[in-house]
């Protein structure tokens, strides 16, 4: 949840930024800005780090651009690096730019908790004018505004208005600051902001924690005041989480208790008052400022946030201030590079430079400076497989839209008719389910082994486009697949998957994975041929199918029907192309080993809770399971 300004990530951007130097005449940034270093005072006394920039030309006033972060700032060389890199197209335009290392970290004083919760009166649903001075209600909101504050009063030639962006935790740190915006914050952009930690961001997805980044990224975070990386024996990760065993070996062997987010999982296994209050959703019933919402389609980290956020403003968005940017960029992925392709996914245009450019420098330009016309829809997206760009005026759009149901039929076959009952299956086979056998001791890799390590391992990044014939056909995954297609399936909207299932444990996790085939023969990319790429796809911890509150045990070999939210993409399957749907039971690091038999908490789970389960996924015409499809018809088709 992070864009790391001190971390690898900041090669790649100043690889990027030197790039845009050259390409927009940069190379004298250091001579057109002026840097200031200073403590900021908060309402508590305690002292924020901050780095100022401010344009050297006589000309003005400017607005201020302020961006937040706990990855830590630069020396005075890197960050003019840092801004050029971020903001290639902005520093001519003339801004104030402002970098801040937030409460207890690398530079600043104070005490850091992760993802602060909103201070006691805002949980209380109302802050009065005491609440407001009162020095012992703070939180990142808080904070903004003193900052905000004290540039008005501190620096000189600015025009009164600031706007604040930040990507990852950065953008959950925007959020907040609209929550209870300064009058001079007129504008921001949260970009991969989570929004609910329990229910689809970096620490859980429906309840099913996903190990290997919260293990992570907590010693990351909460080892000191700087950025720590865990020192794995293993060179593959795989294998050490599968040698750590239960979760609560973690504080035995290597945590000791001393990382309060680890902590924080082990007594909250459910979504209970502590995750609530930490979730964006009760909190956004209005949109105070104009907000510029922005995702990417293989965000490997928070890429349920922003679509959370923007869908929850757009019910309380009269003014129409709410904004969404969608394209094919993996978690940060718009903020550097040109864009054109991730991994060995290609997207036939500089879908980074055409954001940057078009998109964020021309949104903070319109509400800061009062430049030129907003040029910008409600919701634009970027298309995969046709590889353009769509105008919305809303997202998810309702017009022209078809939801079609895709069966899973026995025999591994996908298509969009019902299962019938006089159907052909294997012998081998029963016609009512297909069957796996899933062993916690032999869980399937959620990438190719061996699994470096999160941070800074280098394939983290781009897993999502790695081609799945990894695990295809593997005995605990159960794939599906349509024939090659007769024409384009343009998907545009929410997918949900539709699974009847059963297991002989008590406690299960379901994931599903949609996923475009490419042709065997694909002389555009000779080196696709055949290739399987993730296009939708979540898991789904069974215990919560009723509460995410309360959960309960599955009763053994039951089928049960599981609505599993795959949430909204847009993508066209191509003609000549196939459709396939992956069902598995584990998806190991990434999401940590569901004992498959029913315990009140899996973090104080026992080694012999572990156990092997027999799933069955049905796809007889009375227990059908299907993927439901929001399919763009032309209008021939309507």
């Amino acid at each position: 949840m992070r864009l790391r300004f001190a971390w690898p990530l900041l090669a790649a951007l100043a690889l990027a930024g030197a790039a845009h130097a050259q390409q927009l005449d940069l190379a004298g940034l250091p001579g057109l800005y002026a840097k200031q270093d200073v403590m900021i005072p908060m309402r508590d006394g305690v002292r924020l780090h901050t780095e100022i920039y401010t344009p050297r030309a006589a000309a003005g006033p400017w607005p201020f651009l302020l961006t937040r972060t706990p990855y830590g700032l630069n020396d005075d060389a890197q960050g003019f690096t840092r801004l050029f890199a971020l903001y290639p197209y902005m520093v001519r335009d003339g801004y104030i730019f402002v970098f801040q290392d937030i409460r207890g970290r690398y530079g600043s004083e104070g005490k850091f908790v992760m993802n602060r919760a909103p201070r006691p009166c805002f949980r209380a649903g109302r802050c009065t004018a005491a609440d407001r001075s009162d020095p012992s209600q703070i939180d990142e909101s808080t904070d903004t505004y003193d900052t905000i504050a004290w540039l008005l009063a501190h620096v000189p030639h600015n025009n009164g208005r600031a706007g604040e962006l930040g990507i990852s935790y950065g953008g959950w740190l925007t959020t907040m600051a609209m929550l209870d915006p300064h009058p001079a914050l007129k504008a921001v952009s949260e970009q991969a902001s989570p929004a609910d930690q329990f229910l689809g961001d970096d620490f859980h997805h429906n309840g099913a924690f996903r190990l290997s980044y919260g293990f992570e990224y907590a010693a990351l975070m909460e080892t000191g005041k700087t950025n720590f990386s865990f020192r794995f024996d293993r060179y593959d990760t795989y294998e050490w989480y599968l040698r750590l065993g239960p979760l609560a070996n973690a504080n035995r062997l290597y945590l000791h208790g001393e990382l309060p987010t680890w902590n924080d999982f082990l007594d909250h296994p459910n979504y209970d008052a502590f995750w609530r209050q930490l979730a964006f959703a009760p909190y956004l019933t209005h949109v105070t400022v104009p907000i510029l919402n922005v995702a990417g389609w293989y965000d490997q980290e928070d890429f349920y946030g922003p679509l959370e956020i923007y869908e929850t403003l757009a019910r309380h968005d009269p003014r129409h201030f709410d904004y969404l940017v969608v394209g094919p960029w993996n978690h940060g992925g718009w903020a550097h590079g040109p864009g054109d392709h991730l991994g060995p996914v290609q997207f036939g245009s500089a879908t980074g430079e055409y954001f940057r450019q078009n998109v964020q420098s021309q949104w903070f330009g319109y509400w800061l400076k009062n430049r030129g016309v907003l040029n910008l829809p409600p919701a634009l997206t970027f298309e995969t497989g046709a590889n353009r760009w769509r105008r919305f005026a809303a997202w998810p759009p309702r017009a022209g839209i078809e939801n079609r149901k895709l069966y899973l039929h026995c025999g591994g076959r996908l298509d969009f008719t019902r299962p019938s009952g006089t159907e052909r299956c294997p012998a081998q086979e029963q016609e009512a389910f297909t069957k796996y056998l899933s062993d916690p001791a032999n869980p399937v890799p959620y990438r190719p082994r061996p699994v470096r390590p999160t941070y800074p391992g280098p394939e983290w990044p781009t897993w999502l486009v790695q081609d799945q014939r990894f695990v295809d056909h593997r005995p605990d995954v159960a794939t599906f697949l349509t024939a090659p297609l007769d024409r384009d399936v343009a998907v545009t909207g929410d997918i949900v998957a539709h699974l009847v299932a059963a297991t002989s444990g008590s406690d299960s996790d379901w994931i599903v994975k949609l996923i475009d085939v490419y042709p065997q023969s694909y002389a555009p990319q000779p080196a696709m041929s055949g290739y399987q790429l993730i296009i939708a796809d979540e898991v789904f911890r069974g215990r919560f199918r009723r509460s995410f509150e309360h959960p309960e045990p599955i009763a053994p070999d039951r089928p049960i029907r599981y609505t599993i939210d795959l949430h909204t993409n847009a993508h066209d399957f191509l003609k000549g192309h196939s459709i396939m749907v992956q069902i598995q039971s584990t998806w190991f690091p990434l999401i940590d080993r569901n004992p498959q038999k029913f315990v009140p908490n899996i973090y104080k789970a026992a080694a012999d809770d572990y156990q092997a389960a027999w799933q069955k996924i049905y796809h007889a015409p009375e227990q059908a399971s299907y993927i439901e499809l929001p399919v763009h018809v032309s209008e021939s088709e309507q």
